[in-house]
């Protein structure tokens, strides 16, 4: 066996290219790749014929057989291309309207990869009982809905599906005859043709030898369509490497436009703007499609089409009237050109290398509808743990043991909290992973119990690639068992990464699984190794799993590679990550008795993931352009169902300057997923190293996080429930203002009201922010009144590096803990602070959610769910009632975690735990007059604190004032409500 150390690997990628040459040399632009050149090529041939272009698909009426549930038919299809070819087509509508769209080659020479959408489904969608298709002479159609708003239209020839919505067209496929399902075929046979070869000056030649022989292809009947050439069928060469295709050409184009939405959002994941930019047309923003193909691309630009670590093919498409969305179910290389054609349509075009076509259409009409009909298909964010919503401390690495306690020690000298501690790839001896290096890490268990003592977790790493030697039990036992992928000869592929000469695991062999979850297992079994040496208080980060490999074609796993089933690497390469982390996932909550939630992290991911953890925007370089464009990542990436989402703190290359580190903690602790990370090669940067004024600010940074945790959880909560994301871009908030339709440097967090505009620029004082609405807007820290308008307004504020642009939406409540500690596991019996920020009108709303934050109780009604409501106890009132009262009862019908409960009792267990937690203060912004009175409804006097407003002078804005009410003996999971009068 051959072995790569580390100095061996350092070597390697610091041979590679610099950051713009490698994007060049080491991944395809769509015109190396030959399916992508073939399928912008029909385009390009469409396009120049013009109206005179007709697709060849069409269906064959005689065929249509609906079936008895009424919401299902089939039929054939046929090209005119190809007649002996036959094409089997497939609708259905489900019970929540959505429209699946099947499209499969029948009876050819081989099968097409047809179970992406098996991985990605959490089940089978149920079909609509309201649907009966009618046939006629020229297409099939349903009408359905509530008040019968959505229609389905199949054109038979050609071939065209449009999902309309009021009369007007939606979606529509195949609306620009791009439709191509390049069938199985065998190789072309070479043709002869001869003709006179001239001699020679001054020779003379017989005649039965004055012939060359010239071979050609034959003629291709469908040159007007596919193309004269037959364009890297049947091999292809990219840089060194040369991927056989011993199946042939199978790609599959499909354009899908939107007649009536000039915006579009979604199929992360790529760095560039949430509204996708144009990739075609007169003037396109970029020149290449987007590319879905999860690929290891370190210093990726912070501006580009290019792929990097996670595929989820979705898709929005918005407009003031309506959004409509779909999710196309296919795992191999997926390029996709947008046009926007007008500023009220927009057009796309999409090119997979294999499978069969698997699209589901999502009505809407709205972004929550789409949300909710996507997650129904996939699933929602699971509910994490609520220690993993805290502050994550990581590098490449923290080199022993003492490394780690000192690094604890010093966030506790300081004064600032943290959850969790991370080690990165060191830890393990010569990167076999599971195995700990004892030189440096001697005492592994202990180390980790000094770091749970304090109330805290660990994160340690576990890559996909196993080291190939027979010492390496994990390795050994895998090869033994034939659980890994294998070359295109079916011998194990060896690739190279950072164990050397490696195997990787098939996690598509379903042998795989319980194994990989007994390795977990922190207790010895007798059926063979586990991870012994670690407890219950790790959890584990699951990083170069697209795969990544060091030796590889485009730094991956060889196209032609084989995995369980017969199936090639290139027909699932995009879903590979997500059963990684999906198994790892598993392994982790049942490594003890009582499962408990896991928190697993990922760097590649497609349709599914955010069933199973977090993910993070992979090697970013600590820059001001990346710190803003990570923004938009995480924004795009809950677009496409994973909330669970944060960049590197600080950058992951390069040492930023005291100022910058200051700006992307802030970025950080308003992001989902909140950790500092950086390379091996970098300065340490632990915020205690810090000088003043910095370290102060990243501590104050550090505890708003920690005091807004019952903000976060409640909003992990919601999205659970309805699949909305946990950051709100503008559109998903107001549908219907295109004033804010391409904004993506500011959000919402959940339902709270809060608005952030993280500030990304070097030397900023100030900042620019959008308010929708004719409504006032708080300030966070000072509680400045801004006042909206109806048509939308711009406002300048405070943005000096010690100020973050917060805001309470008026007519918010926010719950908040206060009290700084060392970590969230130390908060569970802290009091509360209601923050009431009411609105124009003097009403506010809000909600708070909790429960033991670790298992899964609370699936059987161990929670506490509470809302809070200020209003008018009657019109003209001078009064307004703040009340709390029990949700739970009166929603139980709501699936947390896809668990609906049968019925809900308040004073349930965990409840009890946390009878005696009260709010220690409310907070009241934006009373018209002062109090008169404060009291308990039913009993007594309050004491309280007012601070009269101070208007501006338009009198238009100003300080709003303040009413702080002390200890209004109110607990946290019982009724009661607080009379305020003036």
């Amino acid at each position: 066996m051959r072995s790569l150390n580390y100095l061996g690997i350092l070597a390697l990628l610091l041979a590679l290219p610099t950051t713009h040459s490698l994007k060049a040399h080491d991944f395809k632009t769509c015109s190396q790749s030959g399916f992508c050149r073939r399928g912008r090529a029909l385009s390009a041939r469409a396009k120049e014929a013009g109206a005179t272009w007709k697709s060849p698909y069409v269906v064959d009426p005689s065929s249509i057989a609906i079936a008895s549930d009424q919401a299902t038919f089939t039929a054939g299809v046929k090209s005119s291309l190809y007649p002996h070819i036959n094409f089997g087509l497939e609708l259905r509508v489900h019970d929540d309207g959505v429209v699946r769209v099947r499209m499969d080659e029948v009876a050819g020479l081989r099968k097409r990869y047809d179970e992406a959408a098996s991985w990605a489904l959490i089940s089978e969608p149920g079909i609509s009982k309201d649907i009966k298709w009618t046939a006629g002479k020229k297409d099939i159609r349903a009408v359905y809905g509530q008040k019968k708003e959505n229609e389905v239209v199949v054109t038979f020839e050609p071939l065209r599906v449009a999902l309309l919505r009021n009369g007007k067209e939606q979606v529509v496929l195949n609306g620009q005859g791009l439709l191509h399902m390049e069938h199985f075929r065998t190789k072309t046979p070479e043709v002869t043709h001869t003709e006179e070869a001239a001699p020679k000056e001054g020779e003379e030649v017989a005649d039965d030898e004055a012939q060359v022989v010239i071979k050609a292809k034959a003629p291709n009947p469908g040159a007007w369509f596919e193309g004269d050439n037959e364009d890297d069928y049947w091999e292809e060469k990219f840089s060194t490497w040369t991927d056989s295709k011993p199946k042939g050409p199978e790609s599959l184009s499909l354009d899908i436009n939107f007649p009536n939405h000039g915006t579009v959002y979604g199929i992360p994941q790529h760095a560039t703007r949430l509204a996708l930019p144009t990739t075609t047309g007169e003037s396109p923003f970029f020149s290449d499609p987007y590319r879905l193909y999860n690929a290891d691309v370190f210093e990726y630009l912070a501006s580009s089409p290019m792929s990097i670590y996670g595929s989820i093919p979705v898709l929005h498409a918005h407009s003031a009237d309506s959004t409509v969305g779909i999710f196309h179910a296919v795992a191999s290389e997926t390029w996709i050109d947008v046009d926007h054609a007008s500023e009220k349509s927009t057009e796309t075009h999409w090119v997979s290398e294999s499978g069969i076509l698997d699209l589901f259409l999502m009505p809407g009409p709205t972004p929550e509808d789409i949300f909710r009909q996507y997650s129904k298909l996939t699933g929602t964010t699971v509910l994490p743990a609520h220690w993993s919503l805290g502050y994550h401390q990581c590098r490449w690495n923290y080199v022993s043991s003492d490394d780690v306690r000192t690094v604890q020690k010093r966030f506790d000298e300081e004064d600032m909290p943290v959850d969790v501690l991370w080690l990165d790839i060191e830890y393990s001896q010569d990167h076999k992973y599971f195995i700990w290096d004892k030189k440096n890490f001697p005492d592994p268990v202990g180390m980790i119990n000094d770091v749970a003592a304090l109330g805290r977790k660990m994160v340690i790493i576990v890559d996909p690639h196993l080291k190939r030697t027979a010492e390496y039990p994990v390795y050994k036992k895998a090869s033994e068992l034939g659980l890994l992928v294998k070359d295109k000869n079916e011998g194990e592929y060896e690739g190279w990464c950072w164990s050397g000469s490696s195997a990787w695991m098939d996690f598509f062999n379903p042998n795989v699984w319980d194994w990989w979850k007994s390795l977990f297992k922190t207790q010895k079994l007798a059926t063979g190794w586990s991870w012994t040496e670690s407890t219950d208080a790790v959890h584990i980060w699951n990083d170069m799993n697209e795969p990544s490999v060091f030796n590889g074609p485009e730094i991956t796993m060889p196209k032609d590679n084989l995995h369980y089933g017969g199936w090639e690497h290139r027909d699932v390469h995009n879903i590979n990550g997500m059963l990684f982390s999906n198994l790892t996932s598993q392994a982790v909550a049942e490594r003890t008795d009582s499962p408990t939630r896991p928190f697993v992290l990922t760097r590649a991911f497609y349709a599914g993931s955010q069933r199973f953890g977090a993910m993070w925007t992979g090697d970013n370089l600590g820059t001001w352009e990346h710190m803003a464009v990570g923004v938009k990542i995480v924004l795009s990436v809950g677009v496409g169902g994973m909330s669970y989402a944060g960049s590197d703190v600080g950058g992951f290359f390069g040492n930023p300057e005291p100022d910058m580190l200051v700006r992307w903690y802030q970025v950080g602790a308003f992001a989902p997923f909140f950790r500092a990370h950086a390379h091996i090669d970098t300065k340490r940067r632990e915020p205690f190293l810090l000088d003043q004024p910095y370290k102060g600010m990243i501590r104050d940074i550090l505890r708003l996080r920690y005091s807004m945790l019952p903000v976060w959880y409640t909003a992990f909560r919601e999205t659970s429930v309805n699949g909305l994301p946990v950051l709100r871009p503008h559109y998903v908030m107001f549908p219907k203002d295109q004033n804010g339709f391409n904004i993506d440097d500011q959000y919402y967090i959940g339902s709270s009201g809060l608005l952030v505009k993280p500030v990304t620029e070097k030397d900023a004082t100030e900042a620019k922010v959008y308010l929708p609405e004719d409504q006032v807007y708080y300030d966070y820290f000072n509680h400045h009144a801004y006042r909206g308008a109806a048509k939308g307004k711009e406002i300048t504020v405070p943005g000096a590096l010690h100020q973050i642009p917060l805001f309470v939406r008026g007519g918010s409540i926010v719950p908040t803990r206060e009290r700084p500690r060392r970590a969230s596991t130390a908060m569970k019996q802290d009091p509360f602070t209601l923050r009431v920020a009411l609105s124009k009108a003097g009403t506010a709303r809000g909600e708070l959610y909790l429960d033991d934050g670790e298992t899964y109780s609370h699936r059987e009604g161990q929670f506490v769910w509470r809302e809070f409501v200020a209003e008018k106890p009657a019109k003209k009132s001078r009064a307004i009632r703040l009340s709390s009262k029990d949700l739970g009862s009166a929603r139980p019908a709501e699936a947390v975690d896809g668990v609906v409960l049968k019925a809900f009792d308040p004073a349930n267990a965990f409840a009890k735990s946390i009878a005696d937690v009260r709010v220690e203060k409310v907070v009241v912004v934006g009373l018209k007059a002062k109090p008169t009175a404060v009291r308990i409804e039913g009993g007594a006097k309050l004491v309280w604190d007012f601070t009269a407003g101070v208007a501006a002078a338009d009198k238009k804005e100003g300080t709003a004032s303040l009413l702080v009410i002390k200890d209004p003996k109110a607990l946290i999971a019982q009724d009661w409500a607080i009379i305020i009068e003036w």
